[in-house]
């Protein structure tokens, strides 16, 4: 079992024509995705990796029976691509465009909140589930098959973590990497409410960065929950009012620092670590039940 695409998934591209598209396409089915078919409304009744190109999400849907989309194309055309399939009730969707209007990010979010879709991104790595479907721009083959789940801001990061993680012998059920755009319609929040409920999750892995509420809303939420999570903030040293790589690490409001949300996690009862290098070493800990922190804050 994984959360949001697994081996029952059917994996559509949008955009599959373009140059990342077919390089995705390639990559999804050497890894063995359930990749079906693409979308390219002026490439429709061609192939690519010998799979159908329609000329939309309805079409796919109704062919093939398609349940996930990784979106690549212009960030001009990320809000059409991505309401066409939340309309056309595809319910797991990666936006895969950087300068996606921040209204258009709004847009997107909104609908696909009112329509019970996921929608990773805009400007997101995506999700993968290792050994099972890929829904990312992330490498497969540098992830094991395991029972700790990743959610973060930050593709870059999250190698770091799974190499972390894989020196451990500590494999992942899934990863989602969010994106780091001011608006995005997959929160922390959300993947770890996901992650609590997967019978094959045994813990979870949080990626911050300074700027957002995504990480202090997760606090509130972890309080709730009965699985461990182990956190890490990126950005203690970057100098204020200055954007640190992403367009939403920036930060706002005082607490949006590294020891403002480092102080929430870990009053929630998450174990905070100060180096992505220890995320490894503390996860084996608190699954082996060794006490690593102060208990849990009763909300």
């Amino acid at each position: 079992m994984a959360i949001l695409v697994g081996r029952q998934s059917r994996i559509i591209i949008q955009g599959i024509t373009g140059g990342v598209g077919r390089n995705l396409a390639h990559r999804f089915l050497d890894e063995g995705s359930p990749l079906v078919a693409g979308v390219s409304p002026r490439n429709a009744g061609g192939e690519v990796a010998g799979l159908p190109v329609y000329a939309s999400c309805y079409e796919a849907v109704a062919e093939v029976g398609a349940t996930a989309s990784f979106i690549s194309v212009p960030a001009p055309h990320m809000r059409d691509a991505a309401l066409e399939a939340i309309d056309a009730g595809i319910k797991t969707i990666v936006g895969y465009a950087e300068g996606v209007p921040m209204l258009d990010a709004l847009h997107m979010a909104a609908c696909a909140k009112a329509r019970g879709a996921c929608l990773i991104g805009p400007n997101a790595a995506g999700c993968i589930s290792p050994g099972e479907a890929n829904l990312s721009d992330l490498n497969g083959a540098l992830l094991r098959q395991g029972r700790i789940g990743i959610v973060s801001k930050s593709g870059t990061l999250t190698y770091e973590v799974i190499a972390d993680l894989n020196r451990h012998d500590l494999g992942q059920s899934t990863v989602v990497c969010l994106g780091g755009d001011p608006v995005i319609g997959t929160s922390h929040r959300d993947a770890l409410a996901l992650f609590e409920q997967d019978d094959d999750t045994d813990a979870i892995v949080v990626i911050g960065e300074i700027g957002g509420r995504s990480e202090l809303d997760a606090a509130k939420f972890i309080r709730t929950m009965n699985k461990p999570v182990i956190a890490y903030i990126a950005g203690r040293h970057a100098p204020p009012g200055k954007r640190m790589g992403h367009a939403g690490a920036l930060m706002g409001a005082p607490d949006e620092n590294v020891p403002g949300k480092q102080g929430a996690l870990r009053a929630a009862g998450a174990l905070v670590v100060d180096s992505l290098f220890e995320i490894g070493d503390a996860t084996r800990r608190i699954l082996s039940g060794e006490k690593t922190e102060k208990p849990r804050v009763d909300a």
